[in-house]
């Protein structure tokens, strides 16, 4: 796991947050109509290649042992991300992609210090997760919203396209989960897994400030 990790703040580097293929982005701006599967797999394909919502994914589910409570927290930022994105295409209100994404970094870097215990220690408090979680779920929405209103999707079937697209995104979520799923389980049943977790986090912080630190330094050079 602490590999994986290594490779994903080596991406997060090198790598665009929400980055939409050429091919991917020419089919979005020419296609018109109805689209219902298509749209499905563009969305499936985005989630699962999104590495900066893994990664929010996965310090989520860190310290969750409980299917019960991990499908809470699952679902609060299903409906966050959800509701931001269809509401943000559909009213054509989007957040620029350098600053949506250099929050979506400050995500995974908060949650990271929150599964390390920072705040208690910093400041004596405990936010609460859940709320954070359906939070930055809207933002999250924002940056799929934002990526989608840059490409110019056609007004025509647009409503049915958006939910198909978000149909697509919830199915690459419960791919990208249940993978990390199977990768935690073996991990916690090693002995050395309290002593890793807390690198595995370090790792995690240092790949979401990383990924704001290259968002702001490319809206302040655009």
């Amino acid at each position: 796991m602490t590999l994986v990790l290594l490779g994903v703040l080596a991406s997060a580097t090198t790598a665009v947050a929400h980055a939409v293929t050429l091919g991917d982005q020419g089919y979005i701006q020419e296609i018109t109509g109805v689209n219902i599967i298509p749209f499905i797999y563009l969305g499936a394909k985005h989630m699962v290649t999104g590495y900066d919502h893994i990664l929010f994914l996965m310090g989520v589910i860190f310290f969750l042992y409980g299917m019960k409570e991990i499908g809470i927290y699952v679902t609060l930022f299903a409906v966050g991300h959800s509701t931001t994105m269809l509401a943000g295409v559909w009213f054509n209100f989007g957040i620029n992609s350098y600053i949506i994404d250099a929050i979506i970094g400050f995500s995974v870097a908060y949650k990271a210090l929150d599964n390390l215990g920072a705040f208690q220690k910093w400041f004596g408090v405990q936010p609460n997760t859940k709320m954070a979680t359906l939070i930055f779920g809207f933002l999250h929405g924002f940056g799929l919203a934002s990526k989608i209103i840059d490409y110019d999707i056609s007004p025509d079937g647009l409503l049915p396209n958006l939910i198909a697209f978000n149909v697509g995104v919830e199915i690459g979520q419960l791919l990208a989960l249940a993978a990390i799923l199977v990768v935690m389980t073996r991990w916690r049943a090693t002995p050395s897994f309290v002593r890793q977790a807390y690198g595995a986090n370090v790792l995690m912080m240092v790949a979401g400030f990383t990924l704001m630190g290259f968002q702001i330094a490319g809206y302040i050079v655009t």
